[in-house]
């Protein structure tokens, strides 16, 4: 099959080697504000992974072509951080053909919404599926152009939901040579909440912030970043998102739950259990404040789940003080701006059970 992968982080690049090592033919492509990593696959012909995913894969193309990339391609992967969902959907903009599949990973709060919406495609409108997951498929980082290390691929845990969620097992028998662990999820309301970046990231960081600035994140992010009272914040915001999910009736499982599931975690309580989770091992804090854990977790990803619990009435009190805090630290209104919200997305007027069918 061919397959496009637009995103060359470090998702991006774990997903082109992994399709391509499963023998597809992958042509990568990302805008030229990040040229090193491109070039450096580029060069060489392809991905060099370690850890959990070993060995060389190669890649059809690499750069900036979106043309290039899409040309041909059956199925088309969106990875990375919620910011780049919108320009890569308008980078797309009227070259997608009908009964190409898109999958946006991760959905990032609303990812599949926001896709359609840069794309020029209508919420209903099916010619091109469109699907998101809840989270990225590994824990991974560039360790230098066109090389990864990936700490873990999930074993199970990682929700898919195509929108309108008639095609949502069909878009997982077609990834499922890769992907063979993806889940059916209810909706992308599901794999939205499901997403637990907004609920970790955040809190560690405020938890930790003048470690990160006085060191410049010379530490390891879970390990030495999650105290026990670190725990209890990232539990009461976890909490909120639950409560936002019941108040839909979807289940959304508590985080430490899932990461075991998914191979992250080998206890369920919010501590001890992320200090020494084997997926999170190694993984170093981001070197200062001004970084995707804050502008990205908090500012699509809280203030959309905020938004979301206002709408549909349930109080989430930390939710919207990390909000607060955040902003305060990073001199910014982050509910203010106001980057994805329901409202945003065409959802603002849905009630609870509209909201559940998406």
């Amino acid at each position: 099959m061919k397959i496009a992968v637009l995103g060359a982080g470090a998702g991006g690049t774990a997903t082109a080697f992994d399709c391509a090592q499963h023998g597809h033919e992958v042509r990568l492509f990302d805008f030229d504000d990040f040229p090193d990593n491109v070039a450096g696959i580029a060069g060489q012909g392809g991905i060099h992974a370690s850890g959990d995913l070993e060995g060389f894969a190669p890649i059809a193309y690499a750069g900036h072509d979106v043309d290039r990339a899409l040309g041909g391609a059956e199925l088309i992967y969106v990875v990375g951080p919620a910011y780049s969902t919108g320009p890569f959907g308008t980078a797309v903009r009227g070259r997608l053909r009908a009964g190409q599949t898109v999958v946006v990973t991760p959905g990032s709060c609303g990812g599949a919404l926001a896709f359609k919406a840069a794309a020029g495609l209508e919420v209903a409108d099916d010619s091109v599926r469109v699907a998101e997951t809840s989270t990225l498929h590994y824990a991974v980082r560039l360790t230098e152009p066109g090389r990864i290390r990936v700490f873990l691929k999930l074993k199970a845990g990682n929700l898919l939901a195509a929108l309108p969620g008639t095609h949502t097992d069909a878009i997982l028998e077609m990834i499922s040579d890769v992907y063979g662990s993806m889940e059916s999820a209810r909706s992308v309301m599901q794999t939205s909440l499901q997403n637990a970046n907004p609920i970790i990231h955040p809190a560690v960081t405020l938890a930790n912030a003048a470690r990160i600035e006085g060191t410049g994140g010379d530490f390891l992010f879970y390990e030495e970043g999650v105290s026990d009272a670190t725990g209890r914040w990232i539990e009461a915001v976890d909490r909120e998102r639950i409560a936002i999910g019941a108040a839909m009736g979807v289940e959304i499982l508590p985080d430490p739950v899932m990461g075991m599931r998914q191979g992250y975690m080998l206890a369920d309580d919010y501590g001890e259990a992320y200090r020494t989770a084997p997926g999170f091992q190694g993984i170093g804090a981001q070197p200062g404040l001004d970084h995707r854990y804050l502008n990205e977790d908090v500012g699509y990803g809280l203030v959309f789940m905020s938004r979301l619990a206002r709408q549909l009435g349930v109080e989430v009190p930390t939710m919207e003080a990390v909000i607060h805090l955040a902003s305060v630290l990073m001199a910014r209104d982050y509910a203010g701006e106001a980057l994805r919200t329901p409202e945003s997305l065409g959802i603002g007027g849905y009630d609870a059970e509209a909201l559940a069918r998406l």
